[in-house]
């Protein structure tokens, strides 16, 4: 049976090989998908390990993303611009293939499942860290009418959008109202809000969190009492995983009825 697992540390609250049992099931694939600790001295011993043992794909999780990148003898364009990697297939050559899938997975959620089109429309991106260079490339390929990166930092800001073409702000100078907002800082998991602006929020404006949880994140609880819809990242999870699985067994699983499920199970 292929072998398959996710890396990363903290590991043991992953999802992901509930997914992927899903995923296999519905596209009747014989596999096994487990969880692997890694480590911070030997992750790229790990790696080698798990391929050379006869290991089909990884997906790699923090905080080890940009490790594997830099293990990688082939990277996707997506990857190269994220400069981080969190699926892994060995090659028939034996060259390390990296892909992201991170930033597709948002989008196909975006687009597909909650049928929010980004075409030529005004996005605000909050955050600059790997997240959110993980998901630009692309966001911009649904070529918007703008996207602007918001961070605490500027600096940080300006540096990803000189890299990706788009504009940058500090949170105090943006000026809205935007067509969608997407929250890329990890705020969400301490139950912090960045500090925004409500006339950055209009009324036909759609927010998305990157975070997810049992409750409705703080961020899309500040767009709900401001009159936004919106959803969190729940099926970002699940899309990437969607991707990787796609990557690795050339079948394309469905996504909607297994984010619907897992939400079921988280309100418990």
């Amino acid at each position: 049976m292929d072998q398959y697992a996710v890396v990363g540390n903290p590991i043991a609250h992953s999802k992901s090989p509930a997914i992927h049992a899903e995923f296999a099931l519905q596209t009747k694939q014989s596999m096994q998908y487990t969880t692997l600790l890694g480590e911070d001295e030997g992750f790229e011993q790990q790696v080698r390990e798990f391929f050379q043992q006869g290991g089909k794909g990884l997906n790699v999780t923090v905080p080890f993303k940009e490790r594997a990148y830099a293990m990688c003898d082939v990277l996707s364009q997506r990857a190269k611009q994220a400069g981080a990697v969190n699926t892994l297939l060995m090659a028939k050559n034996g060259d390390l293939f990296g892909d992201n899938t991170d930033g597709i997975g948002m989008v196909r959620d975006i687009t597909i499942n909650h049928q929010q089109s980004l075409k030529d429309k005004r996005i605000l991106i909050l955050g600059a860290g790997g997240a959110v260079r993980g998901v630009l490339e692309p966001v911009l390929d649904e070529q918007p009418a703008s996207v602007t990166i918001a961070n605490r930092t500027l600096a940080k800001a300006q540096q990803l959008a000189d890299h990706f073409d788009c504009l940058a702000s500090s949170f105090e100078a943006l000026e809205g109202p935007f067509d969608i907002i997407i929250n890329g800082t990890s705020a969400s998991l301490s139950g912090q809000l960045p500090p925004l602006k409500d006339e950055l929020v209009g009324e036909q404006t759609w927010c998305y969190d990157m975070m997810y949880g049992k409750q409705r994140t703080v961020f899309l609880q500040w767009a709900h009492e401001l009159g936004a819809a919106g959803a969190d990242g729940l099926g970002m999870l699940v899309g990437q995983a969607a991707e990787a699985f796609y990557l690795w067994r050339q079948t394309r699983p469905d996504t909607a009825s297994l984010v619907a499920r897992l939400r079921e199970q988280m309100a418990g």
